[in-house]
């Protein structure tokens, strides 16, 4: 391991082991997997792991979440939230993370002092400063930690510690909450969740790996790795798209050239 990336692990080290008890909001990406099986490690069974159930996030997530924490012996809660019983999260502002971090996190808050765990910990890391991130000034609001921030600990770097310490995360697909598929002001309904989440499922099946199906309207803007845009040259795979995005309600179906990138929504 190089010197600096052992440094920035004691680091985040020493930092949870004198929080003496933490409640991880566990998603089970690549951050917060990291930050999870980093905190296990120093607080053993006073790491618990809190996982957000809701039509946000696909149910394939929720499920690799507890498989790895069933694995790694976590203690795991999964807490249900529904989004959709926000007005800020349906009407979609562009401040919407805002508020639905805020909600989100008081949830976990209070669970984690049922618990007898004052500590609420999150998995931003250093990349995450230089986007449009409304749901970090909740975080730093409601005093929610980011531990991997502490560290100053980047994407990249974490994804290299991951691999030495055998996480399966540590090549997996960058995600986020299905609402950031949405442009800003679009209305967010369960429909529309529930197409999103299939059209970006399907992809993934066929062999896409880093994917985003973009709302706009009845119109689904697909970004996928410049390397798999040869794959769209295939009239019988256009084909099979199109129908099954038709079928999802969507009138359009476009390919984003500049590929994927995260933010986009953003622009």
């Amino acid at each position: 391991m190089e010197k600096h990336l052992s440094e920035k692990l004691d680091k985040l080290k020493q930092y949870l082991e004198k929080l003496g008890s933490a409640a991880i909001a566990f998603s089970g990406g690549v951050d917060s997997t990291f930050l999870l099986q980093t905190a296990h490690e120093v607080l053993g069974e006073n790491a618990l792991a809190v996982t957000i159930r809701s039509e946000a996030f696909p149910r394939r997530e929720t499920k690799e979440s507890q498989e790895f924490c069933a694995a790694k012996g976590i203690p795991q809660i999964v807490l249900d939230f529904k989004p959709l019983e926000l007005e800020e999260f349906v009407k979609n502002p562009k401040d919407r993370c805002y508020h639905c971090k805020k909600a989100l996190f008081l949830k976990i808050m209070e669970e984690g002092k049922k618990k007898g765990i004052c500590h609420v910990a999150e998995g931003s890391n250093m990349d995450d400063l230089g986007d449009y991130r409304p749901g970090l000034l909740a975080v730093k609001e409601m005093g929610i930690l980011s531990p991997l921030r502490e560290a100053e600990l980047y994407k990249s770097e974490i994804r290299l510690l991951s691999k030495e310490m055998g996480l399966p995360t540590w090549e997996k697909p960058s995600y986020a909450c299905l609402a950031s598929r949405f442009v800003y002001g679009e209305e967010i309904t369960l429909e529309k969740l529930k197409s999103v989440e299939l059209g970006e499922e399907f992809l993934r099946e066929r062999g896409f790996s880093q994917i985003r199906v973009r709302l706009h309207g009845t119109m689904a803007r697909l970004e996928v790795l410049p390397e798999d845009f040869g794959k769209f040259l295939d009239v019988e795979f256009r084909e099979e798209i199109w129908d099954k995005f038709h079928g999802l309600g969507f009138s359009h179906v476009s390919l984003d050239l500049k590929g994927y990138r995260t933010g986009s929504m953003n622009v």
